[in-house]
Formats: structure tokens, sequence, C-alpha cells
């Protein structure tokens, strides 16, 4: 079983950034990892993901530009760098990891086996 635990969320003005951090219990070297949120009323939203070795990542075409997801293996952590946000990224964000090293759809929320618990990032206009 591996935890997640996400960090760095928070309020930021429109056209600000926030990194966000997502830790995992154990080593998971051939894990996908991703990125969701959920704004509420809505249904949970693909952002990103990475593949095991970070040489392969993936965006919802909303992002691309403005966030960059990376990967530490050493240090067991993921990343979101978000810059220019605006205020419809208002989400509680969410790092998820696959059991497996290899899956078809890293933008579908079934791929992923480990979810943290959420972070909130507002974003005041």
């Amino acid at each position: 079983q591996v935890q997640l635990a996400e960090s760095g969320g928070g309020l930021v003005q429109a056209g600000g950034s926030l990194r966000l951090t997502c830790a995992a219990s154990r080593r998971t070297f051939s894990s996908y990892y991703g990125w969701f949120r959920q704004a509420p009323g809505k249904e949970r939203e693909f952002v990103a993901a990475i593949n095991w070795s970070g040489s392969t990542t993936y965006y919802a075409d909303s992002m691309k530009g403005r966030f960059t997801i990376s990967r530490d293996n050493a240090k067991n952590t993921m990343y979101l760098q978000m810059n220019s946000l605006k205020p419809e990224d208002t989400a509680v964000y969410y790092c998820a990891g696959s059991k497996s090293g290899s899956i078809s759809q890293p933008g579908q929320p079934g791929e992923y086996t480990y979810w943290g618990q959420g972070t909130q990032v507002t974003v005041s206009s």
C-alpha cells in the first residue's frame, strides 16, 4: 500500500504561481503519477500525468504551457508547478499513483490506485 500526501496549496492572486508537492510513503519506481482536480459541483478533472522515469508527460489542453509536472524518484516525490493561475483553476487538487507501470489512459482516474487527500488551491481575481 502507498500513501500519498499533497501539500503546497493556498490562496493566490490571478497570474500568480504555486507549486504543489505529492509525497509518497515508499518508492514506486514503476508507477505513473497524475494530478487531478475537482471544483465544487464539478466532476474530477485530469490535470497532468507523468510516467515512471519522467520522460513522458501528459497535460490537459487548458493546462498546457502553464503547468509543469515533474518527479524526483530519489525523494519519492512528484511536483506540479502552476504558473499564470486563473480563477477557474480554483479546486481541490489530488495526486494519484498507478499500481502498474503501464497504463493506457493516463487521463482517466480509474487507471490510478492510490490517491491523496487533496490540497485546496484558490485563485482570486
